[in-house]
């Protein structure tokens, strides 16, 4: 709103494809959000978006940047989980930590809380504190049988950390809860429980195998047997043609060449 309105016509246009485009292809959507940063760097959107770009990059440096525009400008603090997490991704999983106990933590909402909770857990494994990652997570959100659209991720988080520290049963469980509540595919917590049951994924037919033939392939082997029998009867009439011309000596030249 604060944008002539060709301009904001044309930053709108760069934004929805940074949202179209940073799952598929972060590096484009990044591109994207440096056009729109160029036109209306002074936009508190505007900055949101390029930090989630460049998150999305791992430019974790830049997004960090982008988000502490965006905070300063809107005074929210919706974006602090994503800011502890850039926190870790430059390595200080020690600062990541230490904003999980800011007060700004307090005015999240549920999902928010939630999420801080999940950047925590992943400072504490950073730090080499796994055991202290694992009672990060436990809460009554972890135990609820509610599902909501941070649940699977929860609950897949839990299972990973007590995978690590070799309470495999136990990890088979949240695994399995967690596919349950992950009706959007946004974990791959199927594939690792089939690793957990020793399930292998091959292709039915080896690199070197070849499909049965089936009745269709084999009457167009058929078809193109009785064409090349066609062929060969043609070629020996005109094989013969050529050998009673050749006798009789009309193809020849004065010379007594053969004609090309």
């Amino acid at each position: 709103m604060s944008l002539p309105k060709t301009l904001a016509e044309d930053v709108a246009r760069n934004l929805v494809m940074v949202a179209r485009l940073i799952d598929e292809d972060p590096d484009q959507a990044y591109a994207y959000s440096r056009i729109a940063l160029r036109l209306a760097s002074r936009v508190a959107a505007v900055r949101e978006a390029a930090g989630f770009a460049a998150y999305a990059t791992q430019k974790y440096s830049e997004a960090l940047a982008e988000f502490r525009a965006s905070r300063r400008m809107t005074g929210s603090v919706e974006l602090w989980p994503v800011m502890a997490d850039c926190e870790r991704g430059l390595g200080r999983p020690e600062r990541a930590m230490a904003m999980a106990g800011e007060p700004e933590v307090q005015k999240l909402d549920k999902a928010g809380q939630v999420e801080m909770r999940l950047v925590a857990a992943g400072a504490r494994r950073d730090m080499g504190q796994i055991d202290a990652a694992i009672v990060t997570l436990q809460g009554p959100e972890l135990a609820s049988h509610a599902v909501h659209s941070w649940t699977p991720r929860l609950r897949y988080a839990y299972a990973d950390a007590l995978l690590e520290v070799g309470r495999e049963d136990e990890a088979r469980e949240w695994f399995g809860k967690a596919l349950e509540a992950d009706k959007d595919g946004a974990t791959d917590a199927s594939d690792r429980l089939a690793e957990l049951d020793g399930v292998d994924f091959v292709d039915a037919l080896g690199d070197d195998e070849q499909p049965a033939p089936t009745a269709a392939a084999d009457a167009t082997f058929l078809a193109e047997a009785d064409e090349v029998d066609e062929v060969d009867e043609v070629d020996e009439v005109d094989d013969d043609g050529r050998d009673e011309r050749d006798a009789d000596g009309q193809d020849d030249d004065v010379d007594g060449s053969t004609k090309a």
